[in-house]
């Protein structure tokens, strides 16, 4: 088995190892050097772990065509890989033969070396679906964030690129020139994989994680392939490869928003987001009542935004819980009690307007450490509740490891019968509420459940698909519970729960800390849901320069979620001013209160225009165009934006393109056609594609 061919390149293997040694596209070398085909994961019922690679094997041949067999593995194991070409790319499947006592937890499957990446000596970018969708071209500004490469882990971090968590798609692709490689795994059950890079000898291995979700000494063969496929084009080419299959192979409860009579009248209105706190300034500040409690304190400036936007507003609260802010998954009764919530509530309904809360997923909370006295201990010794939570593989049950500036507690496994029974308790009243919106799994990035190893729960001994199963039940029986209420989740939700999850918190700058985002998730999915631009708490985009001037750029990242066609948001601050995003300390440097008006009721008379396209469109490849940049400082780096944020959709057999200008002055554009084109301050416009392309 030397190598295929394809009508683009071909895919070569090293000899004796099977090692993929090379990948041409177009002639063009994506493989920097061999390195083994796999890596393998065992864990023991004590907590032990024994890792492996295909080097690690005593011998490695072919056992007929395209079938291939490593011997001789430590824990007892053989691997047989199976290697197809049709239909011009190339079919992976893979087997684990588990000879001894361990259980097989995960398989890296298959691992490719490639070249450098553009900002690390080559040319080389990752278009990956964390948080929305990034390209990273620059591994040493990944590994310095705050979100670098990490093996997930028990206890569970609310950053890892898995799926379904933080990646809302199940594969990656490697750009380079004029092209790349798709690498997807095309599985139906949607059960949890990592889909990620890291540094091996200096360079990007790319890195397809699939978890098995089998008990010890049970072998691992998942039914779906992993597929590379060859393409020609930018990271939307790459894109389309998935969507082909996905649109294929819908989850079973997912409409087209234009077919789903579930949703309320109020989607369609694409509503403006107005967040804030009632109590504090930030998440771990002194909770005392702040400006905007009673809730109804909140309307002048509601109802001024709305005057002079001609915007809807959601008004999504923060620390309104009456338990503690942030201290899940006990919300209620409100802060101030049920007929406080309820009179602000029926203020905003009787203006049109909706009312949102922020929820933070199913955490238990032990100890509040916003509010001293809100300890929950004792209600966990006299409950049993400790059966509740995720056990390590020891059985151990270990404090959570989020939000521990907000919160010391555990995570809720929500397979154990308690574990439901804890949640049914918590959000029950919530649900009968008439809130409009829940931001219900707020830190359960992608409507993720935590890992959870117990062996009381009824679910097998380590992560798989029956992790995927118990979110699709929990929120199935949510929605059925709550019809009149739409949930959401913190970061764009993942593809199997869209059907469920239908307007999240959409973090999309935090891409800015590894990369740049893409609107990837709207690519795929906008015709199915929409989300909105969230709180952007941990942006990266300074409001300041250093030189206590301020640095606006609230307006750019509205732009940038309008053009993705998702729903803008503004963040108050305590008093009732503009906050630049959630999370800031002080407030010397804030947005533009007038332009920022301006530029969202520019939206609104342009949502108008564009509403069949922007509510229930499919968004296309945007033809390629040209325009300034403004500068803006990136954790103190000076980074280059453009000046227009553009977007092409399609509905009812016509094409539009969208140009956004976030700026104060008229942008220039030159359109794929050659056309030049201006667009106004702060404003957008919309252009048939056929003129585009003429």
């Amino acid at each position: 088995m030397p190598s295929f061919a394809f009508s683009r390149g071909s895919v070569t293997f090293e000899p004796g190892t099977f090692s993929v040694s090379s990948v041409l596209l177009d002639g063009a070398e994506l493989v920097e050097r061999p390195c083994p085909l796999f890596s393998v994961q065992l864990r023991g019922e004590d907590g032990s772990i024994l890792r492996f690679s295909a080097a690690d094997a005593v011998s490695a041949r072919e056992e007929g065509e395209g079938r291939l067999i490593w011997e001789g593995l430590p824990g007892g194991v053989r691997v047989h890989v199976g290697v197809r070409a049709e239909d011009d790319a190339l079919f992976w499947t893979v087997r684990i033969e588990n000879g001894g006592t361990m259980a097989v937890e995960w398989i890296d499957f298959p691992i490719v070396c490639l070249k450098p990446l553009r900002k690390n000596g080559g040319d080389g970018e990752i278009l990956t679906s964390w948080n929305e969708g990034a390209l990273i071209d620059d591994l040493d500004r990944r590994e310095r964030s705050w979100f670098p490469f990490r093996d997930p882990e028990y206890p569970s971090l609310g950053a890892y690129a898995m799926f379904p968590h933080m990646l809302s798609s199940q594969f990656l692709c490697y750009l380079t020139g004029e092209g790349g490689l798709y690498m997807g795994a095309h599985d139906e059950s949607r059960g949890p994989k990592m889909f990620d890079v890291r540094r091996e000898n200096g360079g990007p291995a790319a890195v397809i994680r699939l978890y098995a979700g089998t008990d010890p000494g049970e072998d691992f063969a998942p039914d779906y392939p992993v597929v590379w496929r060859l393409f020609r084009g930018g990271w939307e080419d790459g894109a389309e490869i998935y969507r082909r299959w996905f649109e294929t192979h819908l989850p079973d409860n997912v409409k087209k928003t234009a077919e789903n009579p579930a949703l309320p009248e109020w989607y369609a209105d694409s509503p403006l987001v107005v967040t804030y706190p009632v109590r504090g300034i930030h998440d771990m500040d002194e909770m005392k009542p702040n400006a905007l409690f009673p809730y109804v304190n909140a309307l002048p400036m509601i109802d001024e935004i709305a005057s002079r936007t001609g915007w809807r507003i959601l008004a999504a609260l923060m620390h309104w819980e009456g338990t503690a802010p942030w201290a899940p998954p006990y919300v209620w009764p409100p802060y101030g009690g049920e007929e406080c919530f309820r009179e602000f509530r029926d203020a905003l309904h009787r203006r049109g307007d909706l009312l949102g809360v922020y929820c933070s997923g199913f955490g238990f909370t032990e100890q509040s450490n916003l509010i001293e006295e809100y300890n929950n201990e004792a209600l966990i010794a006299e409950r049993g509740y400790k059966e509740a939570f995720c056990a390590g593989p020891d059985g151990e049950v270990l404090h959570s490891r989020i939000c521990t500036g907000q919160r010391s507690g555990y995570d809720l496994c929500v397979k154990s019968e308690k574990g439901r029974e804890i949640l049914a308790e918590a959000y029950g009243p919530l649900f009968r509420s008439g809130a409009d919106y829940a931001q219900i799994l707020d830190q359960n990035h992608g409507g993720s459940q935590y890992f959870c190893y117990s062996r009381k729960h009824g679910h097998p001994f380590t992560p798989g698909p029956w992790a995927t199963e118990t979110m699709r039940d929990l929120l199935d029986s949510w929605n059925r519970e709550a019809p009149g209420m739409l949930f959401g989740c913190e970061s764009a939700s993942a593809e199997p729960y869209i059907g469920n999850l239908q307007f999240s918190d959409n973090r999309f700058e935090l891409n800015w800390h590894i990369g740049r985002p893409v609107p990837l998730f709207s690519y795929l999915y906008h015709e199915y849901l929409r989300n909105f631009m969230g709180n952007q708490v941990s942006c990266p985009l300074d409001a300041e320069d250093g030189e206590g001037n301020t640095v606006d750029t609230l307006r750019m990242r509205m732009a940038y979620s309008f053009a993705a066609g998702d729903s803008m948001t503004l963040v108050l601050t305590p008093e009732g001013k503009l906050m630049a995003n959630w999370g800031r300390h002080d407030f010397t440097h804030i947005p533009d209160f007038d332009k920022t008006m301006d530029f969202a009721a520019n939206m609104r008379r342009t949502y108008e225009k564009a509403k069949p396209f922007l509510h229930r469109g499919r968004m296309i490849k945007c033809p390629a165009f040209s325009c300034g940049t403004v500068t803006f400082p990136v954790n103190g780096v000076p980074e280059e934006f453009p000046a227009v944020f553009g977007s092409a959709w399609e509905a009812d057999g016509k094409r539009i393109v969208l140009y956004v200008n976030h700026t104060d002055e008229p942008a220039p554009v030159s359109t794929a056609s050659g056309e030049e084109l201006t667009v106004p301050p702060r404003d957008a416009v919309v252009v048939e594609m056929e003129r585009i392309l003429k």
